[in-house]
């Protein structure tokens, strides 16, 4: 074992929040270590959201070869070359791998250790033959696929997010299990370059967003030949000839290829947390408000925190520990106006409360929507399925937003600054939208608040008074 190397914050994981605290700690004069085992980036770059949405997006162009013939344009696809999606996929990768590699960081100033880490103390780790002490740790090891307890499946071959994108040949049928935003956009993708695919889930799919906009992305799946299955529980799991067979109660479902995506699972193992006075569960590392654990000198965040598990609540959390590492301000977390997004075709995108939970709070509330198929500009480039869907207290403060429809993660963003900001529906039905765009939707919606009583009786009667007198 070397000599103790001694710094102000280590960094235990080098995803997308373990990056943002070094590099933000580094820059701002504190010394930092970072401690990563695996690739730097971490699930994000290498396994998530990166090559996923470069997945899609090779999808989506193939659909959109598919419907071109609405624009009066007729064409086919030939075929697909799997190879070279493959390759589209990792060069996206490429592309972005330079700004979280350790040569970059190393030029911040960070002292990289690529080693798995392990507490020997409330204040120490080792890593690899080195030792580290610091005034602070942040863990930010982030999560993993969960594996089901399924009988068969460790006899098959499978893919979880981690190994699917490594996938070189077309998947004649693909068996995904779980209806979550994961097994969604992998259905949806591999449907559209041409595979089989059929989605599994016990409950139902994408159970954490609205239902009513939820039946639209159904609508779309279907219409697109996607095979859903809710409400089936996979019993067994069995290695055929042909590939592999899924056996529920009541079906058999075959296919030549499965994908699990049934929840993640957070990364604590061989952490050793018990020796620094960490306490944890299987749901992740238990924080408080600031992201302090029990140990106060460490802190969690992202996925090992436990709660959302997205790359921006990450980044988020990274901002906080910095303010409460670095500068000993009492920041807390507020994820009140946190957002997320699946990306199928349409997009689903959330923010704040849905109209269940708004309920349960408030009481009376109001719900406004609006349909794609009212703007002009979905019209004119005939992406007219979808709609916003708003929630607000009866006197207009708004509680939450969800949008499916083209470009609903962008679309989204206006909602979430309302929401971060408390304003009520007036500030956005007042803005002035450019036209034609999608984002009306948002104004549209907002003014609607105002229908019943603008143009009720009571303001007609108000109007005719007041037009006697000019």
């Amino acid at each position: 074992m070397s000599d103790v190397i001694s710094c102000d914050i280590c960094v235990i994981g080098g995803g997308s929040g373990g990056l943002s605290v070094a590099a933000g700690a580094s820059q701002m004069g504190a010394k930092v270590v970072l401690v990563e085992k695996g690739k730097m980036g971490g699930d994000c770059l290498n396994y998530g959201c990166v090559p996923s949405k470069a997945l899609l997006a090779a999808g989506h162009a193939a659909q959109h070869v598919r419907e071109a013939a609405k624009f009066g344009i007729q064409t086919e696809i030939k075929s697909i070359d799997h190879k070279a999606v493959h390759d589209h996929v990792h060069e996206v990768i490429g592309g972005i791998e330079p700004h979280d590699s350790v040569e970059r960081f190393e030029g911040l100033g960070v002292t990289v250790i690529q080693a798995a880490a392990r507490f020997t103390g409330p204040q120490e780790i080792e890593a690899g033959d080195q030792r580290i002490q610091a005034k602070r740790f942040v863990i930010s090891t982030g999560s993993r696929a969960r594996i089901p307890d399924l009988g068969g499946l460790s006899d098959v071959d499978y893919f979880t997010n981690e190994t699917l994108f490594d996938l070189q040949e077309k998947p004649d049928h693909l068996l995904i299990l779980g209806g979550g935003p994961i097994g969604m956009e992998m259905a949806q993708a591999h449907r559209q370059l041409g595979c089989d695919v059929t989605v599994l889930d016990r409950s139902s799919i994408m159970p954490k967003d609205d239902p009513e906009l939820v039946d639209i992305i159904r609508s779309r799946f279907v219409e697109e030949g996607i095979t859903l299955k809710e409400g089936v529980a996979v019993q067994k799991v069995v290695k055929t000839d042909g590939g592999i067979t899924l056996i529920t109660e009541d079906d058999e479902f075959h296919g030549s290829h499965l994908l699990v995506a049934t929840g993640r699972q957070v990364n604590v193992d061989g952490l050793n947390l018990e020796a620094a006075n960490v306490s944890y569960s299987d749901k992740g590392i238990q924080v408080d408000a600031r992201l302090r654990t029990s140990n106060k000198k460490i802190f969690a965040i992202g996925d090992v925190a436990g709660g959302f598990q997205f790359t921006h609540k990450a980044g988020y959390d990274a901002g906080i520990v910095i303010r409460n590492a670095l500068f000993w301000l009492p920041a807390k977390a507020d994820y009140s106006a946190l957002p997320w997004v699946t990306y199928t075709n349409p997009e689903l995108a959330h923010v704040g409360m849905d109209e269940e939970a708004a309920r349960t709070k408030h009481g009376d509330i109001r719900i406004l929507r609006w349909p794609f198929s009212e703007n002009d500009r979905a019209r004119a480039e005939r992406k007219t399925t979808g709609q916003i869907k708003v929630v607000t207290t009866k006197k207009g403060l708004i509680l939450g937003a969800s949008i499916v429809g083209p470009s609903a993660g962008e679309l989204i963003q206006v909602w979430v600054l309302a929401l971060s900001q408390k304003m009520k529906i007036g500030a956005m039905a007042s803005i002035i939208a450019p036209y034609p765009t999608l984002s009306e939707v948002s104004k549209r919606a907002a003014g609607s608040f105002y229908t019943p009583s603008l143009f009720s009786e009571k303001t007609k009667k108000i109007v005719r008074f007041l037009l006697r007198f000019s």
